[in-house]
């Protein structure tokens, strides 16, 4: 009876231990992970590296020195090499291990294995990134980060780069306007393509950007960051003008950088340049993104005579996608969908679009126009992203890499509130300042009594 007892009492910790760890999976899985999963994946993967590597093929014979020094030295069998372990990292979010391929070897041999390695470790996902030839880094997350999505304490850094979501492997999705200059964003409604746009201008705002906007809706979704624009412009006859003037502003950057390469013989050949990053820092003038919410309102016309001025505006966008980025000038265009049926000039304008981020959408037609020309798989992927969250979307570049990523939660007021934080860092540009939208003066609250007023009981009499 008293072990009994005593085996009572030992069960009910253990049995109110195991409900906290299967609660905590669900409701924290990132303490879940750090308290649990990751012990558990990193002996699983010491334990069964061999063998899971040799199950799923990615091993080689070894060399011939090594077979005679095994024979020479041990009476063990002669197996074949996985790749060599150079550094296990654990994450908040999963394990980093970084590997040596083994000579005959790629890392698309690791790539194709992805889904067996996640099973045969127990982890969430497995995804594969190049370090450096011959070196690869198999990230695994050991729960679903898009589910909750918090961004991480470091990310990369550059002048032009500035981060912007979160990818499924745990890192940041940044914008890289030096490597990816110009970019378009698609989605259907509610599919998060809106909030993709607010953590950019928010993330943006805290830099020395120039931004501009169009938002031919009236100004509803940009006209909230109107103290840290530039310039806005919130109907199609504004926006053709504006569109003029950033035109003449690239030309006359051009001109400011042929204006430099002509400068007097003395000069050392390598000073010579061909954009602004050639110039000195005093001389450079201050990027400038264009941000285009709806870009399909652009091309859309109601009557014949407004056909000349859609076709100016098309024209003078695709003039910036291909002549701005050396002149320290980029694009953001979103749209619920792109592609030849817009018109004259679409189909060239998504060309010069390097940068295609794609959430949820109501077609696959529009999921090719974003991504038909980068992977096959990533169409596939769009896809499939379920309308139960939004934000997440599958980017990628003409380099043919892409991933899942997801945006975090931002409220228009908030990052409305970041830029009027940041309202000083807007730029002035003469040229553009005609367009500088309109910021009213913040609204002076009175203070609230410290008492209830006091009424009279008694009626009021003249």
């Amino acid at each position: 009876m008293s072990g009994v007892l005593a085996l009572a009492e030992v069960g009910v910790p253990l049995a109110a231990l195991g409900g906290g760890a299967a609660y905590a999976r669900v409701k924290a899985p990132a303490l879940y992970w750090s308290a649990i999963g990751l012990p558990i994946a990193t002996a699983r993967f010491s334990v069964t590296y061999g063998s899971t590597m040799d199950a799923c093929g990615l091993t080689v014979a070894p060399s011939p020195l090594r077979i005679a020094i095994t024979r020479a030295t041990t009476r063990r069998e002669i197996r074949p090499v996985p790749p060599r372990i150079r550094r296990i990292r654990p994450t908040t979010t999963g394990l980093k291990i970084r590997l040596r391929l083994a000579p005959g070897q790629e890392p698309a041999d690791l790539l194709t294995s992805a889904e067996r390695l996640r099973h045969a470790w127990g982890v969430h996902s497995v995804h594969v990134a190049v370090v450096k030839p011959g070196v690869v880094e198999l990230r695994m997350t050991g729960y679903d980060v898009l589910r909750k999505v918090r961004m991480p304490r470091t990310s990369p850094t550059g002048e032009l780069v500035v981060p912007v979501a979160l990818r499924e492997d745990g890192t940041a999705f940044v914008r890289d306007y030096r490597a990816v200059p110009h970019a378009l964003t698609l989605g259907a409604t509610l599919s998060g393509k809106s909030m993709y746009l607010r953590n950019l201008v928010a993330q943006l705002a805290r830099t020395e950007f120039a931004l501009v906007g169009i938002d031919c809706k009236r100004g509803v979704e940009q006209a909230p960051f109107a103290s840290r624009l530039t310039a806005l412009a919130t109907d199609p006859m504004t926006a053709s003008d504006l569109l003029d003037k950033l035109v003449e502003l690239m030309e006359e950057r051009y001109d400011l950088i042929r204006s430099y390469q002509s400068i007097p013989s003395g000069v050392p050949s390598e000073e010579i340049t061909s954009d602004v990053w050639g110039l000195p820092a005093e001389l450079r003038p201050v990027p400038v993104v264009l941000l285009v919410d709806e870009v399909a309102e652009l091309f859309l016309i109601a009557t014949r005579k407004d056909e000349e001025r859609r076709d100016r505006m098309v024209t003078q966008l695709i003039r910036l996608a291909q002549l701005g980025r050396a002149a320290h000038m980029y694009v953001e265009a979103c749209g619920q969908r792109f592609g030849a049926e817009l018109g004259k000039g679409a189909t060239m304008l998504r060309a010069q679009l390097t940068g295609r981020v794609v959430h949820r959408v109501n077609d696959k037609a529009t999921a090719e126009m974003g991504l038909g020309d980068v992977s096959p798989d990533a169409v596939f992927a769009a896809t499939q992203i379920p309308p139960d969250l939004p934000g997440v979307a599958v980017a990628g570049d003409s380099s043919g890499g892409w991933s899942r990523i997801r945006t975090p939660h931002l409220t228009l007021a908030e990052a409305a509130a970041v830029c009027r934080t940041n309202a000083h860092r807007t730029p002035v540009i003469d040229q553009l300042e005609r367009f500088r939208p309109y910021v009213p003066p913040a609204a002076v609250v009175p203070p609230k009594p410290s008492f209830p007023p006091r009424f009279s009981a008694s009626p009021v009499t003249e």
